[in-house]
Formats: C-alpha cells, sequence, structure tokens
C-alpha cells in the first residue's frame, strides 16, 4: 500500500493597504494561486484590525504578505511610513510574520483588467483593492515558486 504524505502549505493574507480602503486577498491551499477576497472599508483601527482578524481565523493564515509602495526612483515615499505603521500594529496584534512586497502599477494593473473586461466605473471602486491585493499576493507566491526551483529567497 502507497501513502501520499499531504504536504503542509502555508496559507498567505496578502492586504493591499490604503487609507480608505484594504484589499484583502488570500492564497489557495497548494499556495500557487491567490484570490482577492473582500474589499475592507476603513473605519478605525480597531475595527480594521477586527476585519483582519477574522480573515486570519477563517483561512488560518500563517503568514502575511503587504504592497509596499515604492517609489519609481526606488526610494520610500510617505506612504512607506503609513504602511510600515500599519505592519508594526499587525505585527504586535497577531504575531505573524509580515512581508513587504513591492506593489509598484498593481493598482493600475487592477484598473486595467477591469477596463478590458468592461466593468463599470461605479463598480471598479469595490473591486480594485481586491484585485490589486491578489497582484500583490500573486507576485509573491511566484516569486516563493522560483525560490524552489532556483534555491534564492523570495524575501
Amino acid at each position: 500500500m502507497i501513502i501520499y504524505r499531504r504536504e503542509k502549505r502555508l496559507r498567505i493574507l496578502g492586504l493591499d493597504y490604503g487609507s480608505r480602503r484594504i484589499g484583502v486577498a488570500v492564497c489557495d491551499e497548494l499556495g500557487m494561486t491567490a484570490q482577492g477576497v473582500a474589499t475592507l472599508i476603513r473605519k478605525n483601527r480597531e475595527a480594521d484590525m477586527a476585519a483582519i482578524a477574522e480573515w486570519i481565523e477563517r483561512y488560518g493564515i500563517e503568514r502575511i504578505v503587504v504592497g509596499y509602495p515604492i517609489r519609481l526612483d526606488g526610494d520610500e515615499g510617505i506612504q512607506c511610513e503609513k504602511v510600515n505603521r500599519f505592519i508594526r500594529r499587525l505585527q504586535t496584534r497577531f504575531a505573524l510574520p509580515v512581508i513587504r512586497r513591492d506593489e509598484t502599477f498593481s493598482t493600475k494593473e487592477a484598473e486595467e483588467l477591469l477596463r478590458k473586461t468592461g466593468v463599470r466605473r461605479k463598480k471598479k471602486r469595490g473591486i480594485v483593492d481586491r484585485l490589486a491585493a491578489g497582484i500583490i499576493l500573486q507576485g509573491y507566491l511566484d516569486a516563493l515558486a522560483r525560490e524552489v526551483k532556483t534555491g534564492q529567497t523570495a524575501r
């Protein structure tokens, strides 16, 4: 009899942090694909953290990837400090690893995908952030897959 061991994979949460909304994505159980699951309309820090806690619990999240808004010249701007404060709150509240992932053009890419699929402008607002979170998380998952193939680190 052959017994197949199921390799345990990380469930990863992807977040596209913004001043008004946070896009939320999760990866599948195999760690291969990212799916946007929600757009959190920000209310206050405690409400935001409570909503994130629900997704962490629901999906059994073990790692968080947050889009990091590096400027085109490679420098960190004002928005990076806001994201860094958010990351510190995540680390303190959840005691999970939080990875910064360059998010350059993720929102623009999400908007372009929605435009090509004919999504109306009014409906885009609710979708673009979770789609951007999915793009950020998918980039991280792809980097992890390359790491496995080449032995280089994706972090």
